[in-house]
């Protein structure tokens, strides 16, 4: 069974989630600016057990996943930030890694988003055997948008997830050692 890596940055430790995270789990998906464009509904303490669930779960099956992004000065939880499979039904994400993040209000403006997915998309092209890793983005999330663009991905188009219109973003996996692409992005997979 594969378990995340731990990943260090200046400022973070990436590291799996574990059952003392629940609560702080529970304060971040459940904060109505935290999930305002992650869906737009807070989450109830049963969904974000089954979100804890599912992290466990998508290393174990797939060889990647979420990790929790941990201030190494504090050693306070103050988001989330990996790689998913979400199954949404959307052709551009089929077979396709997808990069996610979310922070608590107490770390936005910090680069902290930045600094970790720089982190997860390093480990991305050195453990993971595929082209590219997608995200979705809200169209009016321009934060997001500038750390996705920050992190090389480039916008596909647009599409519709639960009667809501998402931008669909791609990056190319680097070649190990080159720090060139595996190819030009494409369309939907």
């Amino acid at each position: 069974m594969m378990t995340a890596s731990l990943l260090h940055t200046d400022r973070l430790i990436l590291r799996p989630h574990v059952l003392a995270d629940y609560s702080a789990c529970c304060a971040l998906w459940s904060d109505v600016e935290v999930v305002r464009h992650i869906g737009g509904s807070p989450q109830d303490a049963q969904a974000v057990w089954f979100r804890l669930l599912r992290y466990a779960g998508m290393w174990s099956l797939l060889g990647y996943g979420m990790w929790v992004m941990e201030d190494r000065a504090t050693g306070a939880m103050i988001g989330e930030a990996g790689l998913l499979s979400a199954a949404r039904g959307l052709p551009e994400l089929d077979g396709v890694p997808e990069a996610g993040w979310v922070l608590g209000p107490q770390a936005w403006g910090r680069g902290l988003a930045t600094e970790a997915m720089e982190a997860v998309l390093g480990w991305a092209d050195a453990h993971l055997e595929a082209d590219a890793i997608r995200c979705i983005i809200e169209p009016d999330n321009g934060a997001s948008i500038r750390v996705a663009e920050k992190l090389g991905f480039t916008a596909l188009g647009d599409a519709v997830l639960g009667g809501k219109v998402i931008r669909v973003f791609d990056r190319r996996l680097l070649l190990p050692g080159t720090g060139r692409g595996t190819g030009a992005a494409g369309g939907g997979g």
